[in-house]
């Protein structure tokens, strides 16, 4: 019988694992494309809810400039 060290098994075992990783086109169903769209619907609406609330603080901040003006 013959005798296979483990360091070797276990090497080509990665090996094999690996490949089959990297070597294989990844095909993109109707849920990882949907999932990517929402993702960057999400991503947009950040953005745009960031601008609106910065553009609030800085009429607020205007507001609040006034209104010291007036008391004073």
């Amino acid at each position: 019988m013959i005798k296979i060290d483990r360091g070797i098994i276990i090497a080509l075992s990665l090996s094999i694992l690996i490949g089959g990783m990297f070597g294989c086109k990844r095909n993109e169903g109707p849920m990882e494309r949907s999932g990517r769209e929402i993702d960057k619907a999400v991503e947009k609406t950040g953005q745009q809810i960031k601008k609106a609330v910065e553009k609030t603080g800085e009429k607020l901040e205007k507001a609040g400039e006034k209104v010291k003006e007036s008391v004073k």
